[in-house]
C-alpha cells in the first residue's frame, strides 16, 4: 500500500486471506517516496514465494504499475474511494495502464473481492471444493500458502 492510510481499505483483502488461511504479508511501499524500495519488493517477491500482489495506493495507479513493470507475478488492486469524483478517478487512473503493463482492479472500495480473487488465483490447478453459494475456492486438502507468511501475518 502507498500509507498507512490505506491500511483499512486494504484491510478488507487481509481479513479475506485470514478466513480462508492464505499467508499474506502488507507493506507500506510508494512508486514516488521510496522507489528503490519498491523496486527491490518488486524484483524479489516471485523469488520469495509470493505469487499474487494487491497493491492499494489510494486514488492513484503509481504503485500498482511500477510493481506491475517489475514483476510477472498477478499485480491488481480495488481501486479506493477518495472524496475527489466519487472514485472514479481512481477506477480510471488504473484501467489506462499502458500495454505490456497488466494491472487488474476489481471495485471501488472492493479490498474485500481483490482478496477473493487472490484466493481463486492461488487455488488454480488444485482441487476446489464450494463453499456455500459464495462460489468461494477453497485451497485442497487444508494446504495453507504459508511462503512469504511473516510470523504476525502482516510485515512492514
Amino acid at each position: 500500500m502507498g500509507s498507512d492510510s490505506d491500511e483499512p481499505v486494504m484491510a478488507g483483502a487481509a481479513a479475506v486471506l485470514d478466513e480462508f488461511g492464505v499467508g499474506w504479508e502488507m507493506r507500506v511501499l510508494s512508486a514516488h517516496r521510496t522507489p528503490e524500495d519498491t523496486t527491490a519488493y518488486a524484483r524479489a517477491a516471485a523469488g520469495r514465494g509470493i505469487r499474487v500482489v494487491i497493491a492499494g495506493a489510494g486514488g492513484a495507479a503509481h504503485l500498482p504499475g511500477v510493481i506491475a513493470a517489475l514483476t510477472t507475478l498477478p499485480v491488481y488492486r480495488s481501486a479506493d474511494r477518495p472524496p475527489k469524483l466519487d472514485g472514479l478517478d481512481s477506477l480510471l487512473s488504473i484501467v489506462q495502464m499502458p500495454s505490456g503493463i497488466p494491472v487488474a482492479t476489481v471495485a471501488i472500495d472492493g479490498a474485500r473481492n481483490a482478496g477473493l480473487l487472490a484466493v481463486r488465483i492461488l487455488a488454480l490447478g488444485r482441487r476446489r471444493a464450494v463453499a456455500g453459494d459464495r462460489h468461494i475456492c477453497r485451497l485442497a486438502g487444508g494446504e495453507r500458502a504459508e511462503q512469504g507468511r511473516q510470523a504476525t501475518g502482516r510485515h512492514r
